[in-house]
């Protein structure tokens, strides 16, 4: 992994604490070829008491506190919050770590670690499936990396087999592509009902089809609005609380 140090060094200290996380975010797409650059780290981790004592003690290691709130607990994760960390410690001065547990639209952890992928050092990463579910926010960043993601994978794959076809037909934004996929690989296309790969085996101009991926990005922003809404409000509270 070509990763700078600070950050191999936070997966180290996960990985002898024997923490069950997955590497998501930034990093992770720097991993699957998205090359997005990130001072920070996330995970995703599985929310239980004897894992949140091997987060703590890993935490420690790193003298890593936590930013403002919300505090780490299981509930907070449980409720689908975030926890923030910065790191003090000098091979990590100043690296933020972000934790999260419940995420929309995204499997449970279980399900998660189910199809995690295994680096070396005892590095677990999100799917990618996964990690371009979790990148289906409000956020304006997180839509031309999914893009690119897709596109990375694209070439990576120049003989796919029939789940990855099924990936890409679920989850391609790139318009050439899918024209190219409808082209090449019209059964498998025909199982799909997206309308962008309806589209796209139709034949249908560039427009139309760029046009529908939109409508499929404002649908995702908007759900994701509506989950983070009672979210930021409890924020507000524990913020509110927290400054009493």
């Amino acid at each position: 992994m070509n990763l700078p140090p600070s950050i191999v060094k936070v997966l180290e200290t996960f990985a002898h604490h024997r923490l069950q996380v997955l590497l998501m975010g930034g990093q992770a797409c720097i991993v699957y070829g998205g090359a997005e650059f990130s001072r920070d780290i996330d995970f995703a981790i599985l929310a239980s008491s004897a894992n949140l004592v091997s987060l703590n003690s890993a935490l420690k290691d790193l003298q890593a506190v936590v930013i403002a709130v919300p505090p780490l607990s299981l509930e907070v994760l449980q409720d689908g919050l975030a926890v923030h960390f910065r790191c003090l410690a000098p091979e990590v001065d100043g690296l933020r770590i972000d934790v999260m547990s419940h995420m929309r639209g995204v499997a449970p952890f279980a399900e998660l670690w189910s199809r995690r992928v295994e680096l070396e050092g005892g590095v677990n990463v999100l799917a990618l499936s996964d990690l371009v579910q979790a990148k289906k926010t409000q956020r304006d960043k997180d839509w031309p990396m999914i893009r690119r993601l897709l596109e990375a994978d694209y070439i990576r794959y120049p003989h796919p087999d029939s789940n990855q076809l099924d990936f890409w037909f679920r989850e391609c934004r790139t318009p050439d592509i899918l024209f190219a996929l409808a082209s090449e690989y019209p059964a498998a296309a025909a199982k799909h009902s997206r309308p962008a790969v309806q589209a796209a085996i139709a034949h249908a101009d560039s427009e139309h089809l760029t046009n529908l991926l939109y409508q499929e990005e404002m649908a995702e922003r908007n759900a994701d609005i509506a989950w983070w809404t009672p979210r930021k409000k409890q924020l507000e509270n524990l913020r509110h609380n927290h400054s009493r």
